[in-house]
Order: C-alpha cells, then structure tokens, then sequence
C-alpha cells in the first residue's frame, strides 16, 4: 500500500472558489461539479481499488485528477481545463509510504497510441522492404562505372547487391517488423512492460482492446502483482471480469451518493447475468460433431 485516501472538494468548497470566478468569461468550469453532485468526496483505498460506473459518471476525470495531484508518469495528454490546476490545488492525499518514480497512469489512450505506432512503423517497414528489392535489382543489373568519390556510395551498394541474393541484401538494410501480435496481444504487451515491481499504478479502463481471454490474463497478472511484487492498483472499469478481482474495493459512480458495493450488485454485472441466464438452456445444448459431450 502506498496511497492511503484522497480527497476531493465538496461543493460548498467548490461554490465557494466559483464564486470568486467572473462566470461569464467561461463556458466550462471541467472538472468542477462532476464529482461533488454524487457527493463523492474521498476515496479510502485498498491494494486493489475500482471506480466503477457508465459513460460521463467521472471515473476517469476521478483517474486524471489523482494521477495530476500525485505528479504520476503518463505518456499521453489528456484533456484539462483552465480550471484544472485549480481543482487539484483544493485535492488532498495521504500516503502510507513513498511513492516510486516509475508509479504511473495508464489510459486507454496510451495503449491505442502505442498499438497505432507499431503499426505505422511496421507499415513504414514493410514500404521500406518494396524499396530495398527495386533498388537491389537496379544496383544489381545496372551498367555502372566509377568516376569519382562522389560515386563512392552508389559503387558500395552495386557491390553489395551483387555479392548477396536478394533476401540477404534486404535483411542487411531493413530492421525486422516491431511485432507480429494482434492489437489484442499487443495491448496486453504493454501492461506487462509498463507495470513493475513495487509501483502505484492508475488504470483507466484498460479493458479496452482486449479479448476476454486477454482480461482475464490481465486480471492474474494485476492480482499478481499486488500479492508477490509489492504493487498497488486503481483501476477505473466496466469490465465484469475485472470487477470480480479478488478483494477489489469498488466505488458505484452510477450511484448518487457513491457507494462502495459488492460487484454481483453492479447493473451493468447484473445486465450480464439476467442476459446469459435467459440463454442458458442454449449453453448447455452440445455442439455438433463435439465428441466430447461431457
């Protein structure tokens, strides 16, 4: 355990700071009023802590606002307002013990662009091998003469592109592709790379492009990480398969005010489980040509 609470203003503390703003000059007073109007002032956390709830419930602005306040790593921006730093200044934490340096943020963002990166450069590869084979049948069959050192360049790659086949010549002038992995693989690559031993780690919904094979295999290796290496998550999700973590303590954001609940009771765990419980005579129908029927 490194991060013990965190505090967030209330509105009479809100109203109060509001108040000595010219209304008028501005159009958004982001991330004022998200939290407050479901009465969620504090956050008391355990190894695993979830901020659970739908699309605009602020479970990621919750995320954003504590990764600022503690001065955690990110690798991509992300949207903040003129009234941002103002916020955080009336936040408060208190800490069991230091925080490492390598702590960090994940979003969602960061794993897309860093899946989105591979591939551009495993695109721009791919362009730069179509290239290398031009130029090698060009170096290779071209009647070229020596005239001066200005030639010196054109004259190595001839004698290169004779002195080797083709395949050869291409791997000595082209760096192998990133990865062969699916976005899905990919994604998950950048979890284990991202999170070490004895860290805070903050996790915005990084079920997001992955299978529910690939969750699961995230949630063993979150639970992990807290029980052998020293590690300490907050997770913001929908997902049930990370909900269902073993000795996750889960804020409801849907609730107003929030709550901490059990994760059978969540409504969209709920929605999952009245939809597969409706369709379970389908489930326990054989498949066809399954030898195995047991």
């Amino acid at each position: 355990m490194y991060l013990d609470s965190f505090t967030f203003p209330d509105a009479d503390t809100e109203f109060d700071f509001l108040l000595s703003i010219k209304r008028q000059c501005y159009n958004s007073f982001y991330p004022f009023k998200i939290l407050s109007q479901r009465e969620f002032t504090i956050l008391n956390f355990e190894p695993i802590t979830i901020l659970y709830g739908g699309n605009g419930s602020g479970k990621t602005t919750a995320l954003n606002v504590i990764a600022q306040k503690l001065h955690l790593k990110r690798d991509s921006r992300f949207n903040q307002s003129n009234f941002f730093e103002d916020y955080t200044n009336l936040c408060d934490y208190a800490l069991m013990r230091e925080l490492p340096e390598h702590s960090r943020v994940i979003t969602s963002d960061d794993v897309f662009d860093y899946m989105l990166n591979i591939r551009m450069m495993n695109e721009g590869i791919d362009t730069k091998r179509e290239e290398l084979f031009e130029d090698y049948l060009d170096a290779k069959y071209s009647k070229f003469q020596f005239t001066s050192m200005k030639d010196y360049d054109q004259l190595k790659k001839v004698n290169q592109a004779r002195s080797k086949t083709q395949s050869k010549y291409v791997r000595s002038n082209l760096m192998n592709n990133i990865r062969e992995h699916s976005n899905g693989e990919n994604a998950f690559q950048y979890f284990i790379d991202k999170i070490e031993e004895n860290g805070l780690y903050l996790l915005d919904e990084p079920e997001n492009s992955l299978s529910p094979e690939r969750q699961l295999e995230l949630v063993s290796f979150i639970e992990d990480s807290v029980r052998f290496f020293g590690c300490q998550f907050v997770i913001s999700t929908h997902s049930p398969f990370l909900l269902a973590m073993k000795g996750a303590k889960i804020y409801d954001l849907d609730q107003d005010p929030v709550k901490v609940k059990p994760w059978t009771e969540l409504k969209n765990v709920q929605i999952y489980h009245r939809f597969f419980e409706s369709h379970q005579q389908e489930f326990n129908i054989p498949l066809k040509n399954d030898k195995d029927t047991r």
